[in-house]
């Protein structure tokens, strides 16, 4: 396959999927093969939001809405314009994926695809509709795509290289058992935030995208904040309120009340606003419905620490404070070169696997 006709399949799955990014769902004109998947992909937006309570309609229209906008020929263009595509690699990648949120594998897939490699997915059990799906649009699509994609339940056999995303416990089993091949492994990270306690409310409220999208459960989420010593929450939580509405999301409101309660317990100190707990806490993994808190006398410090602690950490937002730091608000929206850990996974891909 050449790569203009690789990119041109994911431009029509990018523009099939903008039917999707808002409820009700309006179906476009010129949507190649919608008669077929239109009704289906609707469908199944709502079997997952009423049987997967973190996969509701309000996250999946949003990850509808990231794809359809990455997939376009302008994006996709820019993206391969950074690499050299020769001979086909045509070696069989497999792909351990995760499933804590959307869509969240897909990414590694599209890179498998584009490079020009075979796709040989073990998804997983939380997020097994998906990616099935629009895998099958892209076939119907680009039917040269058919023996570049297959799926696997049982562990992975007869591959080339491996990409495997999981927690630290499962990446010390990937690490023993994918050792003898070239890989790719990732484990937890976190997101980040620093303040200067001179934000705007809005620049806050953009935050708040950061931390509540996906309900935190993404390694993309802001779950640290780093704030100056006497740092005033008053604007914050003002600002938090924008999202007040997380607390009626059943999964949400249940892990906001376990968590609260665990740390009551414990007789730890937390600031609270009926759906969001802050806690002072060195660490930078906090739990569903809570962000740890740290505060800091010297940015440098910050800057030190986060150095340090870097292969713990996704993404650093901040306004002006940081070097290569991401704006308020846009952890949730990557662009396709902007790769999981810091790790250039298509110039792993045409290596020499």
């Amino acid at each position: 396959m050449i790569l203009q006709d690789k990119i041109n399949a994911f431009v029509e799955l990018g523009k099939f999927l903008s039917q999707f990014t808002e409820f009700p769902f309006t179906k476009k004109e010129n949507i190649v093969n919608n008669e077929e998947f239109f009704d289906r992909y609707a469908q199944l937006i709502e079997r997952l939001d009423q049987s997967n309570g973190w996969f509701t309609i309000d996250q999946l229209t949003f990850a509808n809405k990231s794809w359809a906008e990455a997939l376009n020929i302008s994006s996709l263009s820019e993206w391969t314009s950074r690499y050299h595509f020769a001979d086909e690699p045509l070696k069989t990648i497999g792909l351990i994926l995760a499933g804590n949120i959307p869509f969240v594998g897909f990414h590694d897939v599209l890179s498998v695809l584009i490079s020009g490699n075979k796709a040989l997915i073990k998804y997983s059990s939380s997020d097994n509709l998906l990616i099935p799906f629009v895998l099958e649009y892209l076939l119907a699509v680009e039917p040269s795509f058919a023996d570049r994609i297959s799926f696997t339940k049982e562990k992975l056999e007869n591959f080339d290289a491996v990409i495997a995303t999981g927690s630290n416990n499962t990446a010390r089993y990937f690490d023993y058992y994918f050792s003898k091949y070239p890989n790719i492994i990732r484990k937890n990270r976190n997101s980040v935030a620093v303040l200067s306690g001179n934000e705007s409310k809005e620049e806050l409220i953009a935050l708040g995208e950061d931390i509540f999208r996906y309900y935190g459960l993404g390694c993309r989420s802001v779950s640290k904040l780093f704030v100056p010593e006497n740092y005033d929450f008053t604007l914050f939580f003002e600002a938090m309120y924008t999202y007040k509405d997380v607390i009626f999301y059943e999964k949400y409101a249940n892990n906001y009340d376990y968590n609260k309660a665990v740390f009551l317990m414990s007789n730890f100190k937390l600031l609270d606003n009926e759906f969001l707990t802050l806690k002072e806490d060195t660490g930078y993994a906090s739990p569903i419905s809570s962000v740890f808190y740290e505060y800091y006398s010297d940015i440098e410090e910050v800057k030190n620490k986060l150095a340090q602690d870097a292969e713990q950490i996704q993404c650093v937002v901040n306004h002006q404070l940081i070097d290569g730091a991401l704006p308020f608000g846009t952890t949730q929206s990557p662009k396709l070169w902007d790769y999981a850990d810091g790790v250039d996974t298509m110039e792993f891909l045409l290596g020499k696997i």
